[in-house]
């Protein structure tokens, strides 16, 4: 199961979906696209705004600036990522703490 924990200015992905086979993995691409497509669109405005670190089985995302693009593409893609998780209960957990 990947679980998604955001916990005040801190995001941490860990775990493997389980779905498919590696390449096959609807959930786990679901998710790589979403995070991604959201960390690009915030380095786009300013790469200094989020701190990412990712060690091949954790990626931990930690929001230095709380611009409010940021905050509204942080958000956005917890939402997005929630919506996944209802589909697929087994492969993904979102929990937001504060």
């Amino acid at each position: 199961m990947i679980k998604i924990i955001k916990d005040n200015d801190l995001i941490t992905v860990s775990g493997h979906s389980g779905m498919a086979e590696y390449g096959k993995d609807i959930v786990c691409a679901s998710v790589s696209s979403i995070i991604y497509t959201t960390l690009n669109a915030i380095a786009s405005f300013n790469s200094t705004y989020i701190d990412v670190k990712d060690d091949g089985s954790t990626m931990t995302i930690k929001i230095k600036e709380k611009d409010e693009i940021v905050l509204k593409l942080i958000a956005n893609m917890l939402e997005m990522l929630k919506s996944v998780a209802k589909d697929y209960p087994k492969n993904l957990s979102v929990k937001e703490n504060a």
